[in-house]
């Protein structure tokens, strides 16, 4: 059985106490390196100090270019991905993947490209897909992926979203996971043995990733071009051509996953019926200014009009409420 050396592990809600149990379980001398995203975008973070006190190993976030170092826990630090370059580690302010800087699909995706079979990825308890990309990534280049159970995490949603992706090797409750990981790390034999595949797209798409800002023909090459559209910068989205998971990027760098974009467009929807709340609303208050307006001066004909302005607006707001899942108590 062949050693892996190098683990990635995504986290976000409800995963303190699963990294606390992991931590916990290392040897002094575990032979392999770990790199931990967890969700916290530009908040202070002491994960690290934790990490440092719940186990043997020393965490730190990594400085920009710091050699990886066997034994050791590196920690993404607030508002950078973490990605692995020539035996290195690289901290990148590009665009947000999945909504989230940092971002666990940057650092599986270049630990798939740079380390290849030597990678265990560990997705644990979070919010929306964020790490499913990523693993399917790691699976594709021969590494092995354990996933936390979905009936065992406080959010099952990134659990359950990464297993569609990848096709885990492993999927373990919280008191079987440190057993799983060691397993992982020795060697254990995967779920599905194959050659590891030729996706050159794979290694192609870390490249676009790391560099931020790419040409639309670049995309091109590892996306067709969708009739969609950014939710965070609106740009033109490319749906990627590796479907498991279904995926988009823009040219400015965001990426997400379906349920990620979906999240978005459901959430962008209700801002447009909102604002149109909000629109016909203003209409209905001018109305009833005009007609008290007409009421002081006399100008019968023109309170009728704007009454009925009134009622018209009102059936609309009754529309667009509806629409929203709004109802008046």
């Amino acid at each position: 059985m062949a050693h892996r050396d190098i683990v990635v592990i995504a986290a976000s809600r409800g995963a303190f106490p699963v990294l606390k149990l992991l931590v916990a379980s290392f040897a002094p001398d575990l032979a392999a390196t770990v790199f931990i995203v967890l969700h916290i975008g530009r908040h202070r973070s002491i994960l690290p100090d934790l990490l440092s006190g719940w186990g043997p190993l020393k965490a730190s976030h990594p400085a920009n270019g710091e050699a990886v170092q066997r034994g050791r826990i590196y920690v993404a630090p607030p508002d950078r991905h973490m990605v692995l370059h020539d035996g290195t580690l690289r901290l990148l302010d590009t665009a947000t993947e999945n909504f989230a800087r940092p971002a666990a699909d940057p650092l599986f995706r270049s630990a798939a490209a740079e380390y290849r079979t030597r990678v265990v990825g560990v997705v644990l308890s979070g919010d929306l897909d964020d790490g499913a990309a990523g693993l399917a990534a790691i699976r594709a280049r021969g590494g092995y992926a354990v996933v936390q159970d979905p009936a065992d995490c406080e959010a099952p949603s990134m659990p359950r979203s990464a297993i569609a992706a990848a096709g885990p090797d492993a999927v373990a409750t919280l008191d079987d996971l440190p057993e799983v990981l060691h397993a992982a790390v020795k060697g254990a034999r995967r779920r599905e043995e194959h050659h590891m595949t030729n996706r050159p797209d794979l290694d192609r798409e870390a490249q676009i990733a790391e560099s931020g800002l790419v040409a639309p023909h670049e995309l091109d090459e590892i996306g067709e071009r969708s009739a969609l559209t950014c939710p965070s910068c609106n740009g033109a989205l490319w749906r990627m051509r590796d479907e498991r998971p279904l995926r988009y990027r823009c040219h400015t760098g965001h990426a997400f996953s379906a349920l990620s974009l979906e999240e978005a467009s459901a959430q962008g929807a209700d801002d447009a019926i909102w604002g149109a709340i909000r629109a016909v609303h203003e209409r209905m208050i001018f109305a009833r200014e005009r007609k008290q307006w007409a009421q002081r001066v006399g100008r019968e004909v023109d309170v009728a009009l704007e009454q009925a302005r009134i009622q018209e607006n009102e059936r609309l707001v009754e529309l667009l409420r509806a629409a929203a899942g709004v109802r008046e108590r």
